[in-house]
C-alpha cells in the first residue's frame, strides 16, 4: 500500500504568511506534533495524533489583515485604496485585472487553500472510526469525542466551502478523500447548481452537525477557547440563509426572506442570552461608542469579556511590524489601507439623522457630479467645510482624518505636512488613514509594546442587521426592524431612533437603502462589503464608481476629489476559475472568463 506523506501539522498550515501556529491561535488544548513527515497510517492509528491533525485544520481560517499582497479585500471595493503601488489589489482588482499575479493570495491561491482543507475534513470524517481509542479515555467520552471532532469537520468542511462559493459561484463538492499528490478534481468537472450546492449541501450540513457540536458551556470554556461550538453552526447558517435570500440567490436557492428572518431569530431566541453587543458607558451610563465599537473587534471572551464575538480566527499578539503597512506615514507607517470619502458620507450624524437627502441600493448617498458631491439634508446640521463634526462615533472609531490626536501626534494630511509629505508616494491617496482593526497601544514607548488582535468572522452584531434586513424584505418596516437597528446604533453612542425617522418608516425601499448602508458602516474592513454588493446585485454600480477623497488646503478648507477610477464588469460577480484548474480538469469556467 503506498504511504502518502500528509500534508502535514506545519507544512500544511499553508499558503499564507497571516497564518500562526495552533497553539497560537486556540490556546493550550493544541499541542502539536513536531514533524512534518507524518502519513496516514501514522496519523490514523493514533488517537492523539488524529486529535492533533484535526486541530490543524483550523489554520485554514483565514485572517484578512493585509491578506492580498499587504492590502485588504475592503480595498478592492468602495471602502478604501492602498496608498501604496505594491499593493495586491491596487494593481488587480482595482484595475480589472484578475489574473495578475500581486492578487494569487485571494484570486487563484484560494482555491487550493480551501480545498486542501476540505481533504483534511473530509479525512477526518471518514476515517475517524478507523483511529484505536485512547486508553485513557472512558468509552463515554470517546464516543462524545468522535461526535465532537466529526461534527467539527463538517462545520469547517461548510466554511470553506462557503468561502469558495463566494468567489467561484457553486463548484464540484467533494466528500471522500482525494490523493493529494494527483490532480485533486481530475474526477470532479460537473459543476452543481446553487440549489444543489448551498440548500441541499452546506445548509443540511449546518443542520445536521449543530447538535455533535460543543455546547457553549463546553465551547466558550477559556481551555477551549476557538473550537467550534453550536452557537457558530445556527450563525453561519443565518448567515447563508440571508445570502440566498438576496436577489443574486433567491430565484435558484428558492429560499424566501420570512425564512432568512426565521433563521436569524432562531439564533436570538436560543442563543442570544449568552451573546450581546460590547459596551462601554461613561461616569454617567452614556455609551462610549468610540471604545465600544474599537474593543467589541479586538477583544474576545478570553481575553476582555466580550460577548459580541461568535465565530473567529484568533491569532498571535502582535507587534509594530504587523501594523506598520496600515499606519500613517507620519507615524512612520507605509499608509496602507486608507478609507475613501465614500465610506465617509455612509455614517450618519451623531443623533441619528442623514447628513445627505438621498441613498441608493449599495447604501451610498446619490453622487450629483463627477467629483463626488451628494445633496445636502440641511436639517441634519452637516457641513461639507466641516464632515466630521458631529458624525456618528463609529467613524471615529474607523477612520483617521485631518486633526485627530492619534498615536504619538494630531493627523495632518496638508500637503507638505506630517501625513502627506511631499514626496512620499505612499502617503495616503483619499486624506484619510484606516483606524478600525490598528491597536493604537502598540505605538507607545518607540512603537515596542504589542497588542491582542484577533480576525472576527461573525458576532452578535450581524445576526441582529440580519434580521433587520430579512424581516424589513418579508414584511416591510416594523417597530421590531427598528429595535434590531437600535441596538447597533446605540451601542455605537447615536441618540436617535430609527422610529423617528419618517424618510425611513414610510417605505421597504428607504428603509433597505438605510440598512445596507447600516451593514457597509458597522462591519467596514470585515470582508462583508464585496460579498453583499454582489447578493444585492448592484456590484456593478458599487465598484466600478470613482473613488472619492478630500483635499485639505492650510487654512482648513476641504474640497472633494477624485482619487482613483475603478474597473468592474458584469462577470466578475465570480471570480475566473484558477486556469491550471481549466486546463487539468476541463471544469467549466464563470461566465466571461
Amino acid at each position: 500500500m503506498k504511504k502518502t506523506l500528509l500534508y502535514s501539522l506545519f507544512a500544511l498550515c499553508i499558503a499564507s504568511t497571516t497564518l500562526t501556529s495552533c497553539e497560537d491561535m486556540f490556546g493550550n488544548f493544541l499541542d502539536k506534533q513536531p514533524s512534518n513527515e507524518l502519513t496516514g497510517e501514522e496519523v490514523f492509528s493514533d488517537w492523539n495524533m488524529m486529535v492533533q491533525f484535526h486541530y490543524d485544520t483550523y489554520n485554514f481560517l483565514r485572517h484578512g489583515a493585509c491578506r492580498i499582497k499587504d492590502s485588504w479585500l475592503d480595498a478592492a471595493t468602495d471602502l478604501a485604496q492602498t496608498s501604496y503601488a505594491s499593493g495586491g489589489v491596487r494593481t488587480t482588482f482595482n484595475i480589472g485585472n484578475y489574473y495578475g499575479s500581486d492578487g494569487e493570495s485571494e484570486l487563484t491561491e484560494t482555491w487550493e487553500h480551501f480545498y486542501r482543507g476540505i481533504r483534511k475534513c473530509n479525512m477526518i470524517i471518514t476515517r475517524i472510526d478507523e483511529v484505536p481509542k485512547e486508553p485513557s479515555l472512558s468509552e463515554t467520552q470517546y464516543i462524545q469525542d468522535k461526535l465532537n471532532y466529526t461534527s467539527e469537520a463538517r462545520f469547517l468542511r461548510v466554511w470553506f466551502y462557503w468561502e469558495l462559493f463566494l468567489r467561484y459561484g457553486p463548484i464540484p463538492l467533494v466528500t471522500e478523500v482525494l490523493d493529494p499528490d494527483g490532480d485533486l478534481l481530475s474526477n470532479y468537472i460537473n459543476r452543481p447548481t446553487v440549489k444543489e450546492y448551498v440548500v441541499d449541501f452546506l445548509l443540511k450540513e449546518l443542520k445536521e452537525c449543530e447538535t455533535g457540536l460543543l455546547d457553549y458551556e463546553n465551547a466558550w470554556n477559556s481551555s477551549r477557547a476557538g473550537r467550534i461550538g453550536q452557537p457558530m453552526a445556527r450563525a453561519l447558517y443565518s448567515r447563508i440563509m440571508l445570502y440566498m435570500a438576496s436577489p443574486r440567490f433567491s430565484s435558484e436557492s428558492g429560499i424566501t426572506w420570512k425564512q432568512a428572518a426565521d433563521a436569524a431569530k432562531s439564533f436570538i431566541d436560543d442563543y442570544g442570552v449568552n451573546f450581546n453587543l460590547f459596551t462601554v458607558n461613561d461616569a454617567e451610563g452614556n455609551a462610549l461608542g468610540v471604545e465600544a465599537y474599537t474593543n467589541a473587534l479586538l477583544r474576545t471572551a478570553y481575553q476582555g469579556s466580550n460577548k459580541e464575538v461568535i465565530f473567529y480566527r484568533n491569532d498571535l499578539v502582535i507587534k509594530w511590524d504587523d501594523i506598520k503597512n496600515d499606519t500613517p506615514v507620519g507615524e512612520g507607517g507605509n499608509g496602507g489601507l486608507c478609507p475613501s470619502q465614500n465610506l465617509v458620507d455612509m455614517y450618519d450624524m451623531a443623533d441619528g439623522s442623514s447628513p445627505f437627502a438621498q441613498y441608493d441600493a449599495t447604501g451610498a448617498p446619490v453622487y450629483s457630479n463627477n467629483v463626488g458631491t451628494p445633496a445636502i439634508n440641511t436639517a441634519s446640521g452637516y457641513n461639507d467645510a466641516n464632515p466630521w463634526a458631529n458624525r456618528d462615533p463609529r467613524l471615529a472609531a474607523t477612520v483617521l482624518y485631518n486633526g485627530v490626536e492619534w498615536g504619538n501626534g494630531t493627523i495632518n494630511v496638508v500637503l507638505g505636512q506630517r501625513d502627506n509629505p511631499i514626496g512620499n508616494a505612499n502617503a495616503t491617496p483619499t486624506g484619510y488613514y484606516v483606524r478600525k482593526y490598528i491597536p493604537e497601544t502598540i505605538l507607545s514607548a518607540n512603537h515596542s509594546q504589542t497588542a491582542y488582535r484577533l480576525w472576527t468572522i461573525i458576532r452578535y452584531a450581524e445576526i441582529l442587521l440580519n434580521y433587520a434586513e430579512a424581516l424589513n424584505e418579508a414584511e416591510g418596516p416594523s417597530q421590531e426592524v427598528y429595535d434590531m437597528l437600535d441596538q447597533v446604533r446605540h451601542r455605537a453612542g447615536i441618540s436617535g431612533n430609527v422610529a423617528n425617522r419618517t424618510d425611513l418608516t414610510s417605505s421597504r425601499d428607504n428603509m433597505r437603502n438605510f440598512i445596507h448602508k447600516e451593514r457597509t458602516v458597522e462591519f467596514a474592513f470585515e470582508e462583508h462589503r464585496a460579498w453583499d454588493v454582489r447578493r444585492w446585485n448592484v456590484a456593478v454600480e458599487t465598484l466600478s464608481r470613482p473613488i472619492y477623497g478630500v483635499n485639505v488646503s492650510a487654512d482648513g478648507t476641504v474640497t472633494r476629489k477624485v482619487a482613483q477610477n475603478r474597473v468592474f464588469e458584469e462577470k466578475m460577480y465570480f471570480y475566473p476559475i484558477p486556469e491550471g484548474e481549466v486546463w487539468k480538469t476541463d471544469i467549466e469556467n464563470n461566465p466571461g472568463w
